[in-house]
C-alpha cells in the first residue's frame, strides 16, 4: 500500500527544541492519522553536523564545487571523515529516539507495514534541519521501499497552460555548463541512454539561448550538469553556466515560472551543494527536485545519474529511484566517504510523485488487419464472458467501496459472531485460577468497611494464602486507588516487595470524558497494568488491546495491559519473552502478534488506537457457561478456568495444588459494581451475554498463553487484495450461474448450495485455520451478479 507520512517540524530551534506534527495517509487521500510531538532541545546536533561538514569538504576530492574556502590547513584522512560520520549517525538517532519524540516513532511502528511503500515529506521552513541527512533515521532505513524528501513550509499546486502537442516522447532541456576540470560528456552519454526522449543540450550556453529554450518550449525535465555552490549568507543558489557567467534561480524566474506553468515536472541538478538552489525552486511550486546537498565528486555524481536513470526509466518511482541510486553509491565510499548522504528530493506537497510512464504518451494503433480477420461469432462468444466479467468486477469494486466506507460492518461483525458461537467446545485452561468476590463476598465484608469490594483485612489474607501455595502471579483486577490502611502495614510492605503481584488502573481518556484511576499507591509502574478495553459501536468486546502509551495527563501510566503483565511473567519463567519484528510486532514463542489497523477484515475505520489483535475466545459448551448479571458467573468459569470465591478460598477449601505453578486473578463478580461487558455469545433468551470483568482478563490472558505455549493461531484476516479476489470470484461465479443456468429452479438450487458453500468455507477458515474470511461481501457478489446478470438478459430477451 502507497503511505504519504508527513512530518511537519514548526516552531523552534536547537537550543529549545521543536514541535512536531505527524500526519499518516494512503495517498490521494486526506491524512487519517496525526499526532504530535517533540523534539527536545540539542545543540550538539548542529555541531556535529558542522564538524562533519567542515571534515568533509576538506577532504582532497575531485568534486563540482566552485567557491568553496578551504578552512583547515591540513586535510583530513578518509577514515576520520567516515568515523566522524559514523558519530553523527549515532548522535542524530539518539536524539530522534528522545522520550517526547517516542509518541511519534511508535505511531509509525504501529500504522507502517514493511511492504509499504512510503513517501516521508519533511516539512519545515528551519533550514538548519532541512540541511541534516535525514535518511539515516534509523526508522526510515527499516522500510525498504521508503524514502524521505524535503518540503518547504508553504505551497501551492501551479495551473497548468498547455499548449496541444502530439509528441510521444518525455522533453528534456540539459544544460552542461561550467566543465572546468570535470566531465560532463559522462552525464551526456548517460541521458542519451534514455528511451523514448526528445533532449536539447546546450553546451556552455548563454544566458539569453537559456532563457529562449525555456520561454519557447515545453520541458518536462531540466538537467544540469556543471558546477554550482549555495551562498550561506542568503541562502540562494548558483549555478555556472559557461566559464564566465554565472546565475541564481531568481535571475532565472520568469523563464523558469513558465516553464513550470507549461508542464515542467523534475528539475535535476547533478553538481555540488545544490540545497540553495532547492530553496529558491520552492517559490516557483515546481514538483520535485533532486540536488546534492554537498559538494559532489565527479565519479559520484555520473554513477548516481547512471543508477537513477535506470531505476526511473524502468517503471520505479521516483522515490524508490533515487533511494536505489543513492544506497548503491555505498560502494564508492571506500574512496568517496559519505557518497550515500549526497542526493536529496525537494518535493511540492501539493503534487503527486512522479512516474516516467506518465511522461509520455504511447498509443499504439491496433493493426487494421486484425480486426478485420476476426470472426465474428468469435466476438459474439467472447462478449457474453466479458459482459460476466465486467458486471462481476463493477460489483466488486462497488461493493469494496461500500466495505470501505463502514456500511457493512454491523452485519460482517454479526455475522462473525454467529460462527464464533459454533465453534466446538474447549476445555477449561489449567494454567488459571479466577478468584471471584461475590455479592455474598460483599455483605459478609460489612462489618470491615471496605472502600470497595474488598477490604485491607481481605485481601491481606488472601495474598497470604496465595503466596504460600506458591502462586506464579497473582492479578488483582480491582482498583485500589487509595493506600492500605494503617492497621494491615504487612499488606502495604508485601505489595511494595512482591515480585509477582500485579494491581490494575485505568487510563484517562479525555474524549470520552474519563479522567482515569489512580493505581495503589503501594505498587510500582513495573507491577501495573490497565484495565482498558477496545470496544465495538455495540459495545461488545471483540478485540484485544495489549499495550498503549498513556496520556501525559493520566494518573494511570501503565503502558502493558493487566493481562498482558500476567502472561509476560507467566511465559518469562518458561523461559519465553517478549521480542519485536523488525516492523515493530510482538512475538511471543513463534507467534506473531500482528497489529489491527483501521481497516482490518470486517472492520473499516475502527480506532485501532495502541496494539490491538483479534480476541479469540475460549469457546465454551452450552449457552449458560458464559454468565450474564442475571446468570451464576460459575458456570463461564468452568468453561474458561478453575474458580472458587472468596469466601471459600478464606475459609480453607482451596487446594494448594490449584495454585501451585499457576496464573490467580482476582476480581468482582458483584453486580452492584456493574463489571460486565457484552461478548458474542447469546443468552437462552437469544440476548447478547455479558460476562465479569475478571473473566475478560483471563479470556485475554489464556489467549496469550495459547499462543506462546500451545502454538495456537491467532484471529488474523487477508490483506485486501486476497479479501477483493476472494468476493470477485464469488461476484463471477453469481453471473455465470446466470448465463447458463436458465430455469429459475436450476439458477434458486445452485445459488442455495453456493451460500451454503461459502457459509460453510468461512467457518472451516475459521475453526481450522483462525482466519476471519469475508462472508456477507461475497454473499452479497454472490447474489448482486446474479440479479444484474439476470436483469441484463430479460432486457436482452425483451429486445
Amino acid at each position: 500500500m502507497d503511505k504519504l507520512i508527513i512530518l511537519k517540524l514548526g516552531e523552534g530551534n536547537f537550543e529549545q527544541g521543536f514541535t512536531v506534527t505527524l500526519q499518516i495517509g494512503d495517498e490521494n487521500v486526506r491524512p487519517t492519522v496525526e499526532i504530535t510531538g517533540e523534539l527536545p532541545p540539542n545543540p550538539e546536533i548542529l555541531r556535529d553536523y558542522h564538524r562533519w561538514q567542515s571534515i568533509y569538504r576538506n577532504l582532497k576530492l575531485p568534486s563540482r564545487p566552485i567557491g568553496l574556502a578551504k578552512e583547515l590547513n591540513q586535510a583530513p584522512s578518509l577514515e576520520y571523515c567516515q568515523q566522524v560520520s559514523e558519530e553523527f549517525k549515532v548522535s542524530f538517532n539518539t536524539w530522534l529516539a528522545s522520550d517526547s519524540f517516542r509518541s511519534i516513532r511508535e505511531k509509525l511502528l504501529e500504522k507502517l507495514m514493511l511492504a509499504d511503500n512510503i513517501r516521508m515529506l519533511l516539512q519545515t521552513k528551519d533550514l538548519r534541519l532541512q540541511k541534516l541527512p535525514w535518511h539515516l533515521w534509523d526508522l526510515i532505513e527499516r522500510y525498504p521501499q521508503a524514502e524521505i524528501a524535503l518540503s518547504a513550509s508553504g505551497y501551492e499546486q501551479v495551473n497548468l497552460n498547455r499548449i496541444a502537442t502530439t509528441s510521444d516522447k518525455v522533453k528534456i532541456l540539459a544544460i552542461l555548463g561550467n566543465s572546468q576540470g570535470i566531465d560532463t560528456k559522462t552525464d551526456k552519454a548517460l541521458l542519451n541512454l534514455l528511451p523514448n526522449t526528445d533532449i536539447t543540450f546546450l553546451v556552455e550556453p548563454q544566458c539569453l539561448d537559456l532563457t529562449d529554450q525555456l520561454w519557447e518550449q515545453n520541458w518536462q525535465i531540466l538537467f544540469f550538469a556543471g558546477h554550482s555552490s549555495t551562498q550561506e549568507t542568503n541562502q540562494t543558489g548558483k549555478i555556472y553556466i559557461n566559464q564566465t557567467e554565472s546565475l541564481t534561480i531568481s535571475q532565472l524566474k520568469y523563464a523558469l515560472k513558465k516553464a513550470v506553468e507549461r508542464g515542467l515536472k523534475l528539475a535535476i541538478f547533478n553538481s555540488c551543494d545544490g540545497l540553495g538552489l532547492a530553496w529558491e525552486f520552492a517559490d516557483l511550486h515546481i514538483p520535485q527536485i533532486i540536488v546534492m546537498r554537498e559538494p559532489v565528486p565527479d565519479r559520484v555524481a555520473q554513477q548516481f545519474l547512471k543508477y537513477f536513470l535506470e531505476a526511473f526509466a524502468r517503471g520505479d518511482s521516483l522515490y524508490l529511484a533515487v533511494r536505489e541510486a543513492r544506497e548503491r553509491l555505498q560502494g564508492l565510499e571506500n574512496q568517496f566517504p559519505c557518497a550515500t548522504w549526497l542526493p536529496v528530493i525537494f518535493q511540492n506537497p501539493a503534487e503527486m510523485p512522479l512516474n516516467w510512464g506518465e511522461l509520455f504518451r504511447n498509443t499504439p494503433n491496433l493493426p487494421a488487419s486484425l480486426s478485420q480477420t476476426t470472426p465474428v461469432r468469435e466476438t459474439t462468444n467472447r462478449l457474453g464472458f466479458s459482459s460476466i466479467l465486467l458486471a462481476s468486477m463493477v460489483v466488486t469494486g462497488i461493493l469494496i467501496g461500500v466495505r470501505y466506507l463502514g456500511v457493512l460492518q454491523p452485519l460482517e461483525l454479526s455475522a462473525f459472531d454467529q460462527l464464533v458461537r459454533l465453534r466446538p467446545p474447549e476445555k477449561p485452561d489449567s494454567r488459571l485460577l479466577i478468584v471471584t468476590v461475590t455479592e455474598e463476598d460483599v455483605q459478609a465484608q460489612k462489618p470491615e468497611k471496605p472502600q470497595g469490594s474488598l477490604s485491607d483485612k481481605s485481601l491481606a489474607q488472601l495474598l497470604e494464602k496465595l503466596e504460600a501455595y506458591q502462586a506464579q502471579v497473582i492479578g488483582l483486577d480491582i482498583y485500589r486507588d487509595y493506600p492500605v490502611g494503617k492497621d494491615y502495614p504487612a499488606l502495604a510492605a508485601r505489595m511494595r516487595k512482591s515480585d509477582r503481584f500485579v494491581g490494575v488502573c485505568q487510563l484517562s481518556d479525555s474524549q470520552a470524558g474519563k479522567p482515569g484511576v489512580k493505581p495503589p499507591p503501594e505498587l510500582s509502574s513495573q507491577n501495573l497494568g490497565f484495565s482498558d478495553i477496545a470496544i465495538d459501536s455495540d459495545n461488545v468486546v471483540r478485540r484485544h488491546l495489549l499495550a498503549l502509551t498513556p496520556a501525559p495527563s493520566s494518573p494511570c501510566t501503565a503502558h502493558y495491559a493487566l493481562n498482558v503483565q500476567l502472561a509476560l511473567r507467566y511465559l518469562y519463567a518458561k523461559g519465553i519473552r517478549l521480542q519485536f519484528t523488525p516492523d515493530g510486532a510482538w512475538r511471543l514463542g513463534k507467534v506473531t502478534f500482528k497489529p489491527i489497523e483501521a481497516h482490518t477484515g470486517g472492520y473499516q475505520g475502527v480506532d485501532a488506537f495502541g496494539h490491538q489483535t483479534l480476541l479469540n475466545y475460549r469457546s465454551s459448551g452450552s449457552p449458560e457457561a458464559i454468565p450474564s448479571a442475571g446468570f451464576s458467573t460459575r458456570g463461564y468459569a468452568n468453561a474458561n478456568a478453575p474458580s472458587m470465591t472468596l469466601q471459600e478460598v478464606l475459609t480453607g477449601k482451596l487446594n494448594a495444588n490449584a495454585v501451585k505453578g499457576k496464573i490467580v486473578i482476582i476480581g468482582t463478580t458483584a453486580e452492584t459494581f456493574g463489571d460486565y461487558w457484552l461478548t458474542p455469545y447469546i443468552t437462552p433468551q437469544g440476548k447478547l451475554q455479558a460476562i465479569p470483568g475478571v473473566f475478560l482478563q483471563a479470556q485475554m490472558v489464556s489467549q496469550l498463553l495459547r499462543a506462546a505455549l500451545d502454538g495456537q493461531p491467532l484471529l488474523w484476516t487477508w490483506p485486501l487484495w486476497g479479501e477483493v479476489i476472494w468476493v470477485w470470484g464469488w461476484s463471477f461465479l453469481g453471473g455465470l450461474f446466470t448465463a447458463y443456468l436458465h430455469r429459475f429452479i436450476y439458477l434458486s438450487l445452485a445459488g442455495g448450495i453456493a451460500i451454503i458453500s461459502l457459509y460453510v468455507s468461512c467457518f472451516i477458515f475459521l475453526i481450522v485455520y483462525s482466519c476471519w474470511v469475508p462472508l456477507i461481501p461475497a454473499m452479497l457478489a454472490l447474489v448482486g451478479n446474479s440479479l444484474i446478470a439476470t436483469t441484463y438478459l430479460n432486457m436482452k430477451f425483451k429486445n
